[in-house]
């Protein structure tokens, strides 16, 4: 027999001091969890900032829908890309060229017991990572500039 705080579900047992709400699946996690991309980094560490929930996922479809654009001035205008911007230094910066490519991996190295010398390994096909990456080229007035997505996002923010 339970009182009013113990609840009983899944073969275990919780005791709560305080009202309780029925849990959904995975209810031990505080929000939705997303598979990254291993070399797709959401965020720059120096930012601090928590990256939006699947903005990998944003930065693909801009990709893919960016390549076949009939008109990409017209494009980043919907995507709302600054064609101007300020930094957080207040450095004003102006998009000269988007740039996107392929990278394929095909090996990998780890280090060798003792770290002084590392082991190469040919990838097997179904290890193969392939993915496509996105550049922002801006001039800052002395020299080009290239940003990631996330970053263009931060200085249109500041636009």
């Amino acid at each position: 027999m339970h009182d009013d705080h113990s609840y009983e579900h899944d073969d275990h047992n919780h005791h709560h001091e305080h009202g309780h709400q029925p849990h959904g699946p995975g209810h031990n996690a505080h929000r939705p969890v997303q598979w990254q991309t291993p070399h797709n980094p959401q965020a720059s560490p120096a930012s601090g900032k928590e990256p939006e929930a699947d903005f990998d996922l944003v930065e693909t479809a801009f990709i893919s829908a960016f390549a076949t654009a009939p008109d990409p001035t017209s494009f980043l205008r919907l995507a709302r890309i600054p064609f101007e911007g300020r930094t957080d230094e207040g450095k004003t910066l102006k998009l000269l060229r988007v740039e996107t490519d392929e990278v394929v991996d095909v090996g990998s190295l780890s280090p060798h017991l003792g770290g002084t010398s590392m082991r190469y390994d040919p990838l097997p096909a179904k290890m193969v990572s392939r993915r496509r990456r996105l550049a922002f080229v801006y001039f800052d007035g002395q020299t080009a500039c290239r940003l990631s997505f996330t970053e263009v996002q931060a200085l249109a923010a500041h636009h």
